[in-house]
């Protein structure tokens, strides 16, 4: 698509330009002409003359087109876009080869056998060591299937290449089974590559391995609430309260509603900030408009609610 989309789309609009500007025009073209001059030349003809009539006609057509494009452009192109998709499609298998680019086409996802397999390698091998079954055919090639669920990560099929990926060298979980670790990556590979995870939340690998980085106007400002929540869980509640000399407006009797917080962040004044424990018992800090007066205010907006509700959601999320 990228190679090709350019040059598809050029040589398709220099083709169709004219063609298009022929219809449209006949259509349109005699008719909004008519009114434009109409209107104009009375009004301006006679107070300017020949000296300025080129350029009033240009910037006449230049608005006149921009209408004309506007109400037509889009329905035109979608009809066109339609028409050439299917030709250019055909033309560039014929270019690459049908069977090539089939199998392209089709071994983009083509991942097969591996440790995620495990079920069904369990499943065969319990009627084999449990039940005494045996084929030595099916088993022969079950042998095949067992081996790469024990030993291998992903691997993916083609017609001339198979690629096995390595296990995982350590992967760490907390106690409810998700990826965390509070000082290194939470999974990682034999060559070093991996990833830093806090809670199941994926983190930028700084927060971890240059803690310094992170800063209480980071943690409190960055835009995916999951990582915010994350940045904020680090460094600690207590810190990033004081760091920014937060201000409680109001306190609500249910931590599940939260209390409405102010805070001066750097370089964008006063803001306001909802602390709220969620459904789950986790702890969020949300930014919230700063006309905000209540927590009660502050959760039905982040819920779309009318701030005059007084009551919010039975069950949230």
């Amino acid at each position: 698509g990228d190679q090709v989309g350019d040059q598809v789309g050029d040589q398709v609009w220099a083709q169709v330009r004219a063609q298009v500007w022929d219809q449209v025009w006949a259509q349109v073209g005699d008719q909004v002409w008519a009114q434009v001059w109409a209107q104009v030349w009375a009004q301006v003809g006679d107070q300017v003359g020949d000296q300025v009539g080129d350029q009033v006609g240009d910037q006449v057509w230049a608005q006149v087109w921009a209408q004309v494009w506007d109400q037509v452009g889009a329905q035109v192109w979608a009809q066109v876009r339609d028409q050439v998709r299917a030709q250019v499609w055909d033309q560039v298998g014929d270019q690459v080869g049908d069977e090539n680019f089939q199998a392209a086409r089709d071994g983009l996802s083509n991942d097969g056998i591996a440790g995620l397999w495990c079920s069904f390698a369990a499943f065969a091998t319990f009627f084999r060591d449990v039940c005494g079954w045996g084929e030595p055919s099916i088993l022969e090639k079950l042998e095949i299937n067992e081996s790469l669920v024990k030993f291998c990560g992903w691997t993916w099929w083609h017609p001339n290449v198979l690629a096995i990926s390595d296990r995982p060298k350590t992967i760490h979980r907390d106690e409810q089974r998700r990826l965390h670790h509070p000082t290194q990556k939470a999974i990682e590979y034999r060559d070093g590559w991996g990833f830093h995870v806090w809670h199941g939340v994926r983190i930028p690998s700084e927060w971890i391995e240059q803690p310094e980085s992170l800063t209480a106007e980071i943690a409190i400002t960055w835009e995916n609430i999951e990582q915010r929540r994350a940045a904020c869980e680090i460094l600690g509640w207590t810190k990033i309260l004081e760091k920014l000399n937060a201000r409680v407006v109001d306190q609500d009797d249910d931590p599940q509603v939260g209390t409405l917080l102010e805070c001066d962040l750097p370089d964008a004044g006063k803001e306001k900030f909802l602390q709220v424990k969620c459904g789950t018992g986790r702890d969020f800090c949300i930014p919230v408009p700063r006309e905000m007066k209540t927590a009660l205010q502050s959760n039905l907006w982040t819920y779309g609610l009318d701030a005059d509700r007084s009551f919010i959601p039975e069950i949230r999320t």
